[in-house]
């Protein structure tokens, strides 16, 4: 059975006021437009704002701004989106990645195990591993030999950490992530590859969040370094001896190559790819499809996409930009001629 919540228990809870009958209670949340009695809704894009008036929710989650437009009680702050983050995470009913130790898991004898760590079944922990206090590993994971992991993070199945590696503190991982498998290190021998052993590990700081299936390869010789803080969506690759930033956002399918150095607070949209051996200032900002070939220092938006267009303008508009040597000489000589040159 849920769990129910009055708006006053609410407010305190997300830092908001209660305007209306702070004794009502709710027990999930659910959209403007979907949203039923004893659920919560929020209003945080003013392009949902038409379907304010109409909601059936019990209670909304809004800037004063709005207030006069709402049917029922509100809970009035700033920023109505971190408002539905805090309750999302009060009402959370996501269960938990693991229970208890299985009997079907392998623990090495030598492992050391903090209070109330879980691990799934099926899942392997490696010589050496040290699991902080609360630690939770699904069911399929792989925890390689001397990997530590700090307090309160939690594996979801099939998550690989390879060895050596250090995961701080509250951090999640989602299914299929791969960390601290070998950075792509070849050399070439007259057409033949020599592998080069990747010898450094991969160091995670705290609360940092892993998407499904992302990978982030150790260091060749140095680590792969992942500052607190730092959110990276599914399907992501961060190559070998990369550095992020404090609170660093990746968003899905963008990479970044080896030995790049990205500051604090920066963001990438989706399919985002950034070029090795460069270093990015702290609040960069690249929009999606954005493709960085060059260090860039000053913080800002940046974008390098083409956005969608009819096929037959799209045609026009690439074979104009094949042409723009032409042109750029055309006006240089038109400018000698001005000058009499």
């Amino acid at each position: 059975m849920m769990e129910s919540y009055t708006l006053a228990r609410l407010a305190e809870h997300i830092g908001a006021q209660v305007h209306g009958d702070g004794s009502v209670t709710v027990e999930s949340l659910a959209t403007l437009q979907d949203a039923v009695k004893g659920q919560i809704s929020f209003l945080a894009n003013s392009k949902y704002a038409s379907q304010l008036c109409d909601t059936q929710a019990s209670a909304v989650i809004v800037q004063a701004e709005h207030l006069s437009e709402c049917p029922c009680s509100a809970l009035v702050m700033d920023n109505p989106y971190v408002g539905f983050a805090l309750a999302a995470q009060l009402m959370d009913t996501t269960p938990v990645a693991a229970k208890d130790i299985s009997s079907k898991a392998v623990v090495a004898d030598d492992v050391v195990l903090g209070e109330g760590v879980s691990i799934g079944p099926g899942a392997v922990v490696e010589s050496g591993a040290q699991l902080a206090a609360g630690v939770q590993i699904g069911p399929n994971c792989f925890v390689g030999k001397d990997v530590h992991i700090g307090e309160g993070t939690k594996l979801w199945a099939n998550v690989t950490l390879y060895h050596g590696c250090r995961i701080g503190a509250d951090c999640l991982f989602q299914s299929g992530a791969v960390i601290g498998s070998d950075g792509f290190g070849y050399a070439n021998d007259r057409g033949n590859w020599i592998k080069i052993p990747q010898l450094g590990r991969v160091i995670i700081g705290d609360r940092v969040e892993i998407g499904a299936n992302s990978c982030i390869d150790r260091g060749a010789l140095g680590d792969t370094i992942i500052h607190d803080g730092v959110i990276i969506d599914n399907l992501c690759q961060i190559a070998h001896n990369v550095e992020l930033g404090a609170n660093v956002a990746i968003a899905g399918c963008s990479v970044i190559a080896g030995s790049t150095t990205i500051g604090a607070n920066c963001t990438m949209g989706g399919q985002t790819g950034i070029a090795g051996h460069l270093e990015i200032g702290d609040n960069v900002h690249f929009t999606g499809k954005s493709m960085v070939t060059k260090s860039i220092s000053e913080p800002g938006l940046y974008s390098s996409g083409l956005p969608v267009q009819p096929n037959r303008e799209w045609r026009k508009s690439i074979a104009n930009l094949r042409n723009l040597g032409k042109l750029s000489q055309r006006v240089k000589t038109l400018e000698k001629q001005a000058k009499g040159e």
